[in-house]
């Protein structure tokens, strides 16, 4: 390819990415100093017009030194010349100990790419991978078994602002443009150790699957990404209305799908259903886990459930099955009315926070679902607290286990200790918000109303 068809080719992926409208916001390049990167920094800075101006006029190139070889120092001190002479300033940064691994090395250089893009106010940081890198992790993630997502490969767009206008071009590519323009770049010695996973599959694995398999084994591995990236976009596009059906319901910390409907789905789409829910709660599920919920789907009972990974648990609980990521629990906080009075505060149960209000006579209170109790009857303080094991409550028909009631009120048993009940000063069951109160207290003459939102 000709260096203006690499150019033409250039701005159209930087079109179609929404890079030429940033406007004056500033845009990252990340920089090594290798030729990779340094074509796409000369592209950016000098392929915008016919009069040299950049393609975006607020550029930073982040350069960081990741102090894995004696001459990365070397490095830097050239790029930062280089960047002086195209007039584009430089956000540099050392890693004081060096990564151990390529995957710790990754997570570091994009530590440091977000914090410069923070720093300046940049909404992009540019990274240069191209097709052959796109050939190359899609190789090395069917050689660990990855999932048919695995197999889109390195993604043009990623969160926080990650973009890779060069996946279109080949190294080849790169290598003509550089040396049509002149270009200079820092060649990095690792780049050959056939000691990284990478390097042995650029320079061994691939140049022998070619020569001995198949002509075009890169094109093939990126075109096999470019379906998986089709068939992951179409499933992404289906599963909301398959979704509809089971009558998904979601919360911050967990979604839960009619237990009958998700059952009676092929189990190869509940696969997908269940790695769909899991996603949401930011948690990607292995195979095994994935299995664990096909089993629990097909035998698990009401009140019963599974740990999958990363603190998700999936449960049945009546007719939902619930896919909930655990966190920590706060100390639950009771609430004391100590005298009759007025008053409000807030109880927290579990992950819940619940209102109460309270006033004597019959007015007061704002709250849905107020209740009178004599206040002769009562037997102070009062406590709304959690359900205790062993609570009941007196009814017309006699005393009930609050625990029974709940259940007959079809209350998942994850809920049941997030609902407040009021007790007296000896235990004795008031009152459950939204279930049952006692008939032991009547309900007029002098009078506390008591107000808990439910």
């Amino acid at each position: 390819m000709s260096a203006e068809a690499v150019r033409t080719a250039f701005r159209t992926a930087l079109h179609e990415l929404g890079v030429d409208r940033c406007g004056a916001s500033p845009v990252v390049v990340a920089t090594s100093g290798g030729l990779d990167s340094m074509v796409l920094l000369h592209l950016m800075r000098f392929s915008g017009d016919e009069g040299g101006r950049p393609v975006q006029p607020n550029l930073v190139v982040a350069h960081l030194d990741h102090s894995m070889r004696s001459t990365s120092g070397d490095d830097a001190l050239w790029l930062r010349g280089t960047c002086t002479a195209w007039s584009v300033p430089l956000r540099a940064g050392v890693v004081e100990h060096a990564p151990v691994s390529e995957e710790s090395a990754r997570d570091v250089r994009y530590e440091f790419f977000e914090s410069v893009r923070r720093e300046v106010g940049a909404g992009l940081v540019l990274t240069a991978h191209h097709a052959d890198d796109q050939a190359e992790t899609i190789l090395f993630r069917a050689l660990r078994g990855t999932g048919l997502e695995g197999l889109r490969g390195i993604p043009e767009k990623r969160s926080p602002g990650i973009v890779r206008p060069l996946l279109g071009l080949w190294k080849d590519d790169l290598a003509s443009y550089a040396a049509a323009t002149g270009l200079r770049w820092r060649e990095d010695a690792t780049n050959t150790h056939l000691t990284f996973a990478r390097n042995a599959l650029r320079h061994d694995v691939i140049p022998a699957a070619e020569a001995n398999v198949w002509g075009s084994a890169r094109k093939s591995l990126v075109r096999l990404g470019r379906l998986a990236e089709e068939n992951e976009v179409a499933w992404v596009a289906v599963l909301p209305s398959v979704l509809s059906g089971l009558r998904a319901e979601a919360t911050e910390v967990s979604t839960s799908v009619d237990a009958r409907a998700l059952h009676d789905l092929d189990p190869a789409l509940q696969a997908r259903v269940v790695r769909y829910l899991s996603s949401g709660l930011s948690v990607s599920l292995d195979r095994a886990a994935v299995q664990r919920a096909l089993v629990h789907i097909a035998r698990g009972r009401s009140g019963t459930g599974v740990d999958l990974v990363g603190g998700v648990t999936f449960l049945r609980e009546l007719d939902r099955f619930v896919l909930r990521k655990t966190t920590r629990p706060l100390p639950d906080q009771f609430l004391e009315i100590a005298t009759p009075g007025s008053g409000a505060g807030e109880v927290r149960l579990g992950d819940r926070a619940t209102a109460v209000e309270w006033s004597l006579g019959s007015s007061g209170t704002a709250l849905h679902g107020a209740e009178l109790f004599a206040i002769p009857d009562l037997e102070f303080p009062l406590c709304v607290r959690a359900r205790a094991p062993g609570d009941r409550i007196r009814l017309p028909g006699g005393t009930r286990k609050v625990k029974k009631l709940l259940l007959e009120a079809r209350i998942p048993a994850s809920e049941r200790g997030t609902l407040p009940v009021l007790v007296d000063r000896g235990g004795r069951v008031l009152w459950v918000p939204g279930v049952a109160r006692t008939d032991a207290v009547a309900a007029s003459g002098d009078t506390l109303m008591i107000g808990i939102e439910t």
